[in-house]
């Protein structure tokens, strides 16, 4: 018998139908013992967030607008849900107390955080748990900054005296006692701190995907699911713009070597992903672990001859960048060359000011530069053992007509980046996803 951590996002529980699943779920696995839930989410594709109402209502005070309209929309959600689980919580008394401290000025940091709290005082009576408010255990100093030492004690100390809790996820308190939230997606990063804190065997995040796919779906039509992944693969994916779990979300369960189980709230009798703190065993015959890439990038080519015996130089080049607040995604560099890899969002429109700085700082013989490039990364901790891992890559983008203008290995041998023009992105990634994925 083991004990887990299980949280579920806004898709899970979006309504009263989708808590009964969670419900379910619970009744079904004994191990779940502390639960970590979000604000509701979209019930469908026109519906609104909660917590973007929350936020709303905020929006229209601060301008002198009317917000009742709004706030009465989440309260009647709220209500629904109440009435269709059959639970006894008292939140008309809990509408006037928020209603009170929006009109007296409560931060927004305050207001977005009822979504959590009063989801979790209806899933905590509709499971039978105890309701923790992460208020009393998440902790911010004065300044804001999170207290992570101070946290796990208090998240330890606290839930030591619950058999079995719900935690409203996304926010805690400073030190007065004013309300602070993580930034989005941060009920992820309390399920993660709760997990580390009570020293669970698994953290699981429930949401509406059955685990991360290798591809993406919209580029890769059925890509294979991921079974198992290590936190080094998916940090690699997830920098280069896979859709995974933030990497504030993962933290607390990492350094802890807690495993993390991405499950589905409507299917959960699929396995899901389960990352690891060590890569797993591939498949027979499976070498990488997944691809991912996106698209917004120019490459800067400074040219200088000597380049390589100039001290000083990549420290300058770098100094030029940092002065305008850019950070180099990528560096590849020969005897006479070397190239900066700079997303287009950073250069905003600066391009011929940044290449100015360069040649005033560095006097090169040229600098020419290539936009419209894309970036993509194959990942998996078993390339670095076999043969033939970049001949199988690169052959697949020759037969693909895909013209390669970047190549960058790291110096685990844990992935392969290429940097393709943005027009052969998605030829680039079905052509590697159909040569090592049988």
């Amino acid at each position: 018998m083991g004990l887990k951590v299980a949280k579920f996002g806004g898709s899970s529980v979006a309504d009263a139908l989708q808590i009964n699943k969670i419900k379910n779920i619970i009744a079904n696995d004994e191990d779940i013992k502390y639960v970590v839930v979000s604000a509701p989410g979209k019930r469908f594709s026109e519906d609104s967030k909660v917590t973007d109402l929350l936020y709303l209502c905020k929006t229209h005070i601060e301008h002198n607008l009317p917000y009742q309209q709004i706030f009465q929309v989440i309260c009647d959600r709220f209500m629904a849900v109440k009435v269709n689980l059959g639970v006894d919580v008292d939140l008309t008394a809990e509408f006037a107390e928020i209603k009170k401290n929006l009109e007296a000025g409560a931060s927004a940091d305050y207001i977005a955080s009822r979504g959590e709290y009063l989801n979790a005082r209806l899933i905590a009576a509709f499971l039978g748990f105890d309701f923790v408010d992460a208020a009393s255990m998440v902790r911010f100093d004065e300044k804001g900054k999170f207290m992570e030492d101070l946290t796990n004690k208090t998240i330890e100390k606290e839930l030591s005296k619950h058999e079995k809790a719900v935690v409203p996820g996304f926010y805690g308190a400073k030190i007065d006692g004013n309300v602070k939230t993580f930034s989005r997606g941060g009920s992820d990063i309390t399920g993660a701190l709760i997990a580390r804190a009570m020293g669970a065997d698994v953290y699981e995040n429930w949401t509406d995907v059955s685990g991360f796919l290798m591809a993406d779906p919209r580029i890769v039509k059925d890509p294979k699911p991921i079974s198992t992944i290590s936190y080094k693969e998916l940090r690699e994916l997830s920098y280069m713009g896979a859709s995974v779990l933030h990497e504030d979300a993962i933290y607390p369960a990492r350094i802890a070597n807690i495993p993390i189980n991405i499950r589905n709230t409507n299917k959960p009798e699929d396995p899901g992903t389960m990352i690891t703190a060590e890569p797993a065993k591939l498949e027979d015959g499976q070498i990488i672990s997944g691809i991912a890439g996106s698209k917004g990038y120019t490459v800067v080519n400074v040219c200088k001859t000597g380049l390589s015996n100039e001290k000083g130089f990549l420290r300058r080049m770098a100094g030029v960048l940092e002065d305008n607040d850019i950070t180099i995604e990528h560096i590849p560099s020969g005897i006479d060359t070397v190239s900066a890899v700079l997303s287009d969002k950073a250069i905003d429109g600066r391009l011929d000011e940044i290449v100015e700085s360069l040649q005033q700082m560095l006097k090169p013989d040229h600098i020419d530069t290539s936009d419209n490039m894309a970036l993509i990364a194959t990942v998996g901790m078993g390339m670095s053992s076999r043969l033939g891992v970049s001949a199988t890559l690169f052959t697949a983008l020759a037969q693909a007509g895909v013209n390669v203008r970047m190549i960058d290995q790291g110096s685990s041998e844990m992935n392969i980046i290429v940097g393709v023009e943005n027009k052969d992105f998605e030829t680039a990634i079905r052509a590697i996803y159909n040569a090592f994925v049988k």
